[in-house]
């Protein structure tokens, strides 16, 4: 350790008893002093730039038993050496929910003596720790801050807390960490912010049967007796400069399984049953070489050298990219042959790739500030598809981006409440501002915008820019236009061409909301940008300096024959190569790289979807799955017939990829979300199932329902086919669902139901049944220990049709006991998404909302969600009216990271009244008509028998305009 960093185990233990001593003395701090000016430090929101930290010198001693006042407490002292950089009087730290034990102790490590602290005064509502001095600290010299506190080690799952589960009848408790965005704060007094960054020093006191973990490597353990308690004291090696967000401790009694290179320890820890159990070696076969494949793609060396990956029962986030402690849930580490799907591996898989990306792109080279989360968490967004598919080659992974993440956010950033990539710094300053940044924006726009720059840029270049970058700014901060000129500077090298330079193009893509709809008019030339809104009479709050217009790079094809990338640099151009006649098509965005939309005339609108029934294969897949996605929101948005849309669903029934049903099903939900209620769900229902009927017959030919197809995607199809078979009431499936899931009831020993058809499975069974099918499969989930068959019975159990079962569901939500904390939101998200649990669900927020709030933190990232998911289905002006006033009644207790959520919903109910007003009973007699009288014309026009011919009969007549019976 460096000199004055060392504690010896006098100090340790003189100062933990003093801290012992105070144990019971747990109050809530001061109330904020309100009269104070708002000019003053502390009543900001920022730290002033006047001190910069060093180092940390930090120890730790969570309690895994309640005390006397059934309290799990820790306590810890800490050391942190600080520079002054501008003469201050002002030691501004910050502190929350953390009552200090002694008062602290200021040394100066220069020459000149440290000032004396006059007084300390803690803000709890801007989370300071303010120390006033009698004289002032000198620029350039160096400090020391000896801080002990105790806090509580609470099950709130922010800064250290606590996580618990039960292992073979026994109680166990584990203490662990996390810190982002602000909940370092809540563990040890730090210059909260990821600026300022340092090099922490930590060692913790702990049971001996446990095993403690922190970013370093252990460099000491010993035992000690401290107040007649026997500890274990684990001391780590400093870390490397870091933020304080990526600081974290373990202490458990988990197991682990590891594996060693001559350069990096990787070890996975888990609940030692499923370590025993084989669970975390999935993991562990995936990490090295995606760790190998991270350091060849970045060029720049891993520089830890180890990394633990951990799986906690309690855990807010999917995972955690801590420095060399990366922490999950254990649904997103661990995995079972026997019981995880392939769904479930894929998850293991793109996560753990995700964390991994952030060793360097977030912990090596660090924003500067929040309002540029995206840049973390785009490019591990858009990492974790490169990582996952190095390991899992076979997947063909890198094309689910379009899905998961392109066609997800397009629907949040088609609001006029949605917001820039990047906001200026003084828009995002409260905790709770902080919190609501790390949204769908910040993963999925952010990941869509880099994997476009990597498309128009190529591939090379994109990573020669990115290499040069890490190299450049690692263990420093950024902000996101540094990216922008190393890109630029391999561009100059490469002597690729662009029309603008890579901040003029990119600078429109995140310094502006939204995105650009893209129309081709191939009759004319004529190609057309405007700024796409779902609902098209509202206009964002938020000024553009670019006035919502783009440069917009258009990948293309004519007929089949790939063209050069077009440049789209104004609102409107005049193109003669896009221009076309007689059978000729074009088709735009290819494989989906652009972040745009696409619409054209209706001639060739007309032509693509010709091609569709008839030569599918001349358009690539994730095309076919774009044009579906397209058409459904561009109909949405009242720019074409939402009849067109419809007609671009036909030829599924001959289609047996993945991507284009999932695009469909995703896109048909909206009809559903808005028309299960209503005389529209019958004709719904029937078109539906006769679409998937083929689907569902080529999988029980092709499997029968026994055997797992071969390739990634066709296994999702498969489940596909069945849910929704199932779902729209097809004979064959509720058989088969019923009588699989009946012979598990009759011997719950065995559960013979196919690993990947669980999911659908359970959820069918408990649909298509009663109290029976729910008690079963919530005993079933009592008795669960792998966490991946707990989720599939959690969600399952939220299929029910009893509004008593789910309204008994939705009580359980409140309690930890039976549905954790980390699992409640999504558990009433999943009700809300079930047409007769969405009133049920609806009314319980409002109605537990300060609970929820309260006792679930204010800071709880999961509101968003929860908000998106129970107002969804909202579609008529008294919901809308319940939606405000939920607003208005609640607004003295806040939302916390949901607020900007409400705002959304809020927007989307006003846009989904208007469109069911629109097209509530047009496409009722469309589907009708659909369902009985084409097949009837079709029919008699051709007498034909044959089910093929007799579906290329229904398809002509609904291609052809004056046969068409959809009417808008």
């Amino acid at each position: 350790m460096g000199k004055g960093f060392y504690i010896s185990n006098t100090v340790v233990i003189v100062g933990i008893v003093l801290a012992a001593g105070a144990l019971c003395t747990i109050t809530a701090l001061p109330a904020a002093i309100t009269s104070l000016p708002t000019t003053e430090p502390w009543d900001q929101w920022r730290l002033p730039q006047t001190l910069s930290p060093q180092t940390y010198n930090i120890t730790m001693w969570p309690r895994l038993e309640p005390d006397p006042n059934g309290l799990y407490i820790f306590t810890g002292l800490s050391k942190v050496v600080f520079r002054c950089v501008i003469d201050t009087d002002l030691i501004l730290i910050h502190s929350n929910k953390l009552n200090m034990t002694k008062p602290p102790i200021l040394t100066a490590l220069g020459s000149s003596p440290a000032p004396a602290i006059a007084l300390t005064v803690m803000h709890p509502l801007t989370q300071y720790m303010a120390i006033h001095l009698t004289e002032k600290l000198i620029a350039g010299e160096s400090y020391e801050l000896y801080t002990e506190f105790i806090g509580e080690l609470s099950d709130d799952l922010g800064g250290f807390y606590r996580s618990e589960y039960y292992e073979n009848g026994v109680k166990k408790v584990v203490a662990t960490t996390q810190m982002e965005a602000t909940d370092a704060r809540k563990a040890f007094p730090c210059f909260d912010e990821p600026a300022m960054k340092a090099i922490f020093h930590i060692t913790l006191l702990h049971d001996p049967a446990t095993v403690a973990l922190s970013n370093g490597v252990m460099i000491d353990k010993v035992d000690l007796t401290v107040d007649g308690t026997l500890v274990t004291k684990t001391t780590f090696a400093p870390t490397v400069v870091m933020s304080t967000y990526l600081v974290a401790f373990v202490v458990s009694d988990f197991g682990f399984t590891e594996q060693n290179t001559e350069d990096l320890q990787i070890r996975i820890f888990a609940r030692q049953d499923a370590i025993n159990a084989g669970q975390g070696q999935y993991a562990l076969n995936v990490t090295g070489p995606m760790f190998k494949f991270f350091e060849k793609y970045y060029n720049v060396p891993y520089p830890l050298p180890k990394s633990d990956q951990v799986g906690l029962p309690d855990f807010s986030f999917g995972a955690m990219e801590n420095w060399g402690l990366i922490t999950y849930r254990e649904t997103a580490l661990l995995y079972d042959e026997e019981i995880s799907s392939n769904e479930n591996k894929e998850r293991i898989v793109t996560v753990i790739a995700h964390e991994l990306a952030h060793q360097w792109f977030g912990n090596l080279v660090t924003v500067r500030w929040w309002n540029d989360l995206w840049l973390n968490e785009g490019f591990a967004t858009y990492g974790e598809y490169i990582g996952a598919d190095s390991a899992e080659p076979d997947w063909n992974i890198k094309d689910l981006i379009v899905l998961n993440d392109v066609h997800k956010v397009f629907a949040i950033d088609a609001l006029a409440t949605s917001h820039p990539l990047s906001s200026k710094e003084e828009e995002i300053l409260r905790p709770e501002q902080i919190k609501e940044v790390f949204d769908t924006i910040s993963y999925s726009k952010g990941a869509s915008v880099l994997r476009m720059l990597s498309s128009f840029l190529t591939e090379a270049v994109f990573i020669q820019g990115v290499q040069t970058y890490l190299d450049y700014f690692k263990f420093s901060n950024t902000v996101y236009t540094d990216l922008w000129e190393h890109l630029q500077t391999a561009v100059d090298i490469s002597g690729t061409s662009l029309p603008k330079t890579v901040q003029e193009i990119m600078d429109r893509w995140v310094l502006q909301m939204g995105f650009p709809v893209v129309t081709i008019n191939t009759a004319t030339g004529d190609i057309t940008q405007e700024h796409f809104l779902l609902d098209p009479e509202t206009k964002p709050d938020r000024p553009s300096e670019f006035n919502y217009e783009w440069f917009v790079p258009i990948s293309w094809t004519k007929k089949e024959a790939a063209q050069p990338l077009y440049w789209l640099l104004q609102k409107t151009e005049l193109s003669d190569k896009m221009k076309i006649s007689g059978d000729e098509w074009i088709l735009a965005n290819i494989n989906v790289t652009g972040y745009y939309r696409v619409n054209y005339d209706t001639e060739n609108w007309q032509r693509l979807l010709n091609v569709l029934q008839t030569s599918r294969q001349s358009i690539p897949i994730i095309n076919r799955a774009q044009l579906i996605d397209d058409s459904f929101n561009l109909a949405k948005a009242g720019i074409i017939e939402t009849t067109l849309a419809l007609r671009t669903t036909l030829f599924l029934a001959s289609e047996t990829e993945y991507m284009p049903w999932e695009s469909a099903l995703k896109n048909l939900d909206y009809f559903y979300l808005m028309f299960d209620r209503t005389e529209v769900y019958g004709p719904m229902q029937t078109y539906v199932g006769k679409q998937v009927k083929n689907l569902f017959d080529y999988f029980t030919t092709l499997t029968h329902w026994e055997d797992v197809p071969p390739g990634h995607t066709d296994q999702y199809n498969q489940v596909n086919a069945l849910r929704v078979a199932c779902s729209t009431g097809l004979e064959n499936c509720t058989t088969l669902v019923k009588t699989w899931f009946q012979k598990w009831m009759d011997d719950p020993t065995v559960n013979l139901i196919k690993v990947n058809l669980r999911s659908a499975v359970y959820c069918s069974a408990i649909a298509a049944g009663g109290e029976k099918e729910w008690d079963f499969a919530w005993q079933e989930f009592e008795k669960a220990t792998v966490a991946s068959e707990k989720d599939k019975l959690r969600a399952a159990m939220t299929c029910a049709t009893e509004p008593w079962l789910l309204n008994r569901y939705l009580q359980y939500t409140l309690d930890p006991n039976k549905i954790r904390k980390q699992d409640a939101t999504s558990t009433i998200t999943s009700i809300a998404s079930n047409v007769v649990g969405q009133p049920l669900a609806w009314d319980f927020v409002r109605a537990n909302w300060e609970y929820i709030f309260t006792q679930y933190g204010a800071g709880s990232f999961a509101f968003a969600d929860l908000i998106d998911g129970i107002t969804k289905r909202l579609s008529t002006p008294f919901e809308l009216q319940q939606l405000i006033q939920f607003r208005d009644d609640y607004a003295h207790i806040g939302f916390g990271s949901g607020t900007l959520a409400l705002e959304q919903s809020i927007e989307r109910t006003q846009a989904n009244i208007k469109w069911v007003e629109k097209n509530q009973q047009a496409n009722g007699h469309a589907l009708e008509e659909r369902n009985s009288t084409q097949r009837v014309e079709a029919e008699s026009q051709l007498g034909l028998d044959d089910l093929g011919s007799l579906q290329e009969a229904e398809v002509n007549l609904l291609v052809k305009p004056d046969l068409m019976h959809f009417t808008q």
